[in-house]
């Protein structure tokens, strides 16, 4: 991993920003041997920002896509594991990959390789349970903590990764564990003199914590951990990009002939609130509206494109006005039109 100042600087007079990359020191570093890699895909290609959408919706899990490219006779990274699921996606040239066992299995992102360099450096020593060319066309699954490393076999290669995040058990522990703030009998104090540091002086305490922390578990709502998740788990994954300038022109020429479709990759929950409204729950805010508007927008975000003349549930005026509320919130985008 190079350092950013070896291949970014300023972009000269009227350009403020001093962290460019600088084209020739890109053709340098790649001369030299060094791979690029290309991230976030999935927010800046069209072709993958449909792709990767698509495919974290039905994995119900964040996908990210990057692109490496590499020098011939050259590999990016040393033998190392990923926290996440990955799966390879060879686009052009050959490269060579050689897969062997986790020295820890399922690794949490807090478990990165670094922290074992001498355990992967062994493994990597040893016969590969894995050892294949991919051309293009061709794909490989690594699941999180395989050992890995690839090297451009005869001419540069070119692959995608993309990177799969699905939760795990050990984020529902989180959640748990963020809840049992309001359990009185986990915040309870030590008699005072007690050493928690001497095991004899501690079992007794950690025997009566055990206990409490097992009566309280077995009556944990469902309902309050999912939302706890659901705080985390709906930021990981951006809704798709929108263009604001085309947001703000349909706000403004709106009228029921206006088709509207759902802003894709949104992730929202509708509940009902006090005194005849509804919450819309969105994952950095959440909207209040009268429970009129129910039927209207879960018509428009369970559906592909609707006419805003077609919105259920309301009169003519109160549709315009959540038609443009909508929009301003990017909770709905203006259609494509087909």
């Amino acid at each position: 991993m190079l350092p950013a100042a070896e291949f970014t600087g300023g972009g000269g007079a009227g350009a403020e920003i001093t962290d460019q990359v600088l084209d020739e020191q890109v053709l340098a570093h790649y001369a030299g041997g060094a791979t690029l890699v290309i991230q976030g895909l999935h927010r800046l290609w069209p072709p993958l920002i449909e792709f990767a959408g698509r495919l974290a919706a039905e994995l119900a899990a964040p996908v990210g896509v990057n692109a490496y490219l590499t020098p011939a006779g050259n590999r990016g990274f040393a033998t190392h594991y990923d926290t996440h699921d990955v799966f390879v996606l060879q686009v052009g040239g050959h490269k060579r990959w050689r897969v062997h066992e986790p020295v820890i299995v399922d690794p949490l992102e807090r478990q990165p390789w670094g922290g074992r360099a001498e355990e992967v450096g062994a493994v990597a020593e040893s016969p590969p349970v894995l050892d294949a060319v991919l051309e293009p066309g061709d794909s490989l699954y690594l699941p999180r903590g395989w050992l890995h490393a690839a090297e451009a076999i005869g001419e540069p290669s070119l692959h995608l990764t993309l990177g799969v995040r699905p939760a795990n058990r050990y984020a529902l522990v989180e959640a748990m564990i963020a809840l049992a703030v309001d359990e009185p009998a986990l915040r309870s104090g030590f008699p005072l003199g007690l050493d928690v540091t001497d095991s004899d002086q501690l079992a007794p305490e950690l025997a009566a914590t055990t206990d409490a922390l097992r009566g309280w578990l077995a009556d944990i709502d469902p309902d309050a951990v999912a939302a706890q998740v659901r705080r985390r788990e709906w930021r990981t994954t951006r809704p798709a990009p929108i263009r604001p300038l085309a947001q703000t022109a349909a706000v403004a020429t709106l009228d029921a002939d206006t088709v509207l479709a759902p802003r894709r990759g949104l992730r929202w929950r509708m509940t009902a609130a006090a005194s005849g409204r509804i919450s819309l729950q969105l994952p950095d805010r959440t909207l209040t509206l009268p429970s009129t508007c129910e039927p209207a927008i879960r018509a428009l975000l369970a559906g592909s494109r609707i006419r805003v003349g077609d919105l259920p549930g309301l009169a003519a005026d109160d549709r315009l006005t959540l038609a443009r509320r909508l929009l301003r919130e990017a909770v709905a985008v203006p259609a494509e039109k087909s």
